[in-house]
């Protein structure tokens, strides 16, 4: 059963109390009245709208503080969202449940490329199979959606993207609407991995911080005082096109030198097939001979097994994130600094490397109990924040 576009909170008291129930989990009224720090009369009419909302229930009573017993208020046990973390070269799905724990998920290779006509098909595909394979009733209130390109978020649509042909101004929010009957909302898909690693990953302790996806390309979530900054046209934090070597390889945006043509996980995998063709690394040449092409995994593995060739290039690269970083750093201030993405799994030889230079050419002050560590959530992080930027809207009054 499909939700409607009505099912959301109607008032602010309402939001306060379902992001309480998403956030701390199920709480007695007393409780909630304490809070919000409004009367147990206020928090009853508005337990009493959620529930016709289909939104919130009554749990059974709480414990006994004295007095007259109070009752536990949580969500609706059917109420689930969905997120979807469309990449370049992969699809992950996943359905929540109202306070945004995983209930199910699937993973599936994709061509970005091939355009929403094919991709979006897919995602609704794997969310109707999770949702029909739940153990539990169902009824889908919100969904999210991550797409690897700059997004125009009020609108809901990709805006030029340059790794996704065919999406330019494409009505992504729309279209999963109306299949889905519920709310859905659009963006980038590095903003979304701030939200789920600030919901529930290494980050859910800071309100100012950086999230870098560093895979197939190279962005930057900017998290302010607990709020994703988009920047006026939604590109904040496109840092992936920074040039940071003039006369380096031609991007995928059309310009020269980009630290994702120089880094990300196509440019790796290109440098890797050129370094093993011209013997520089046996490891990688037996790889390549072995599968046909290589990729940044490799790299990856070629690194943890001692090849010198794989170890400067993820060094090099390390390098080039790092010199980046810094720059944000002394600009933004922020106060932690994570690093998720396919090629975050080179893991520990990336993440010494960033750390040495941003420290390095950061200021002192920047710096200090400042700690730049890797994502704690990996691929979840896309989907569990897509639910999460969507339970915004459900959970927030007009």
């Amino acid at each position: 059963m499909a939700a409607t576009l009505a099912s959301r909170a109607e008032t602010r008291t309402q939001a306060r109390i379902l992001r309480l129930l998403r956030d701390e989990g199920p709480l007695s009224r007393a409780e909630l009245a304490d809070r919000l720090q409004v009367s147990r009369t206020t928090v009853a009419a508005e337990v009493g709208r959620l529930t016709e909302l289909e939104l919130a229930e009554d749990a059974g009573p709480a414990s006994s503080r004295g007095g007259r017993r109070s009752t536990i208020v949580d969500f609706r046990a059917d109420l689930c969202f969905a997120g979807i973390d469309i990449g370049a070269t992969s699809l992950n799905i996943a359905v929540t449940d109202g306070r945004l724990a995983i209930l199910a998920r699937a993973t599936e290779t994709i061509d970005v490329r091939q355009g929403p006509e094919v991709v979006l098909p897919k995602a609704l595909r794997a969310i109707r199979d999770l949702l029909a394979g739940l153990n539990r009733p169902h009824r889908l209130v919100g969904a999210g959606v991550g797409v690897p390109g700059p997004v125009d978020f009020h609108r809901g649509v990709p805006v030029s993207p340059p790794i996704m042909p065919g999406w330019d101004g494409y009505p992504v929010r729309d279209a999963l609407a109306r299949e889905l009957g519920c709310p859905v909302q659009l963006d980038n898909d590095v903003n979304v991995m701030a939200l789920g690693e600030h919901h529930s990953g290494v980050a859910r302790s800071a309100h100012d911080f950086l999230f870098v996806k560093i895979g197939t390309g190279i962005g930057c979530g900017i998290m302010v005082d607990g709020h994703i900054y988009r920047g006026v046209h939604g590109c904040a934090g496109d840092i992936g096109h920074m040039t940071v070597e003039e006369t380096g390889p031609v991007c995928a945006c059309g310009e020269k030198g980009c630290l994702e043509a120089m880094f990300g996980g196509a440019a790796l995998a290109r440098d890797a097939t050129i370094a093993a063709r011209a013997g520089r690394s046996p490891a990688l040449l037996a790889r390549l001979q072995e599968n046909g092409v290589l990729t940044a995994a490799d790299v990856g593995e070629a690194a943890g097994r001692g090849d010198p060739c794989a170890v400067r290039m993820v060094r090099d690269g390390g390098q080039r994130v790092g010199l980046t970083l810094a720059g944000l750093v002394s600009f933004i201030n922020p106060g932690m600094i994570v690093i998720g993405g396919r090629v975050a799994d080179l893991g520990h030889l990336l993440l010494s490397e960033i750390r040495g230079v941003v420290y390095r050419r950061s200021l002192p002050l920047a710096t200090q109990n400042m700690p730049i560590v890797l994502s704690e959530l990996g691929p979840d992080a896309g989907v569990v924040g897509a639910a999460r930027m969507v339970s915004e809207a459900v959970y927030a009054a007009e």
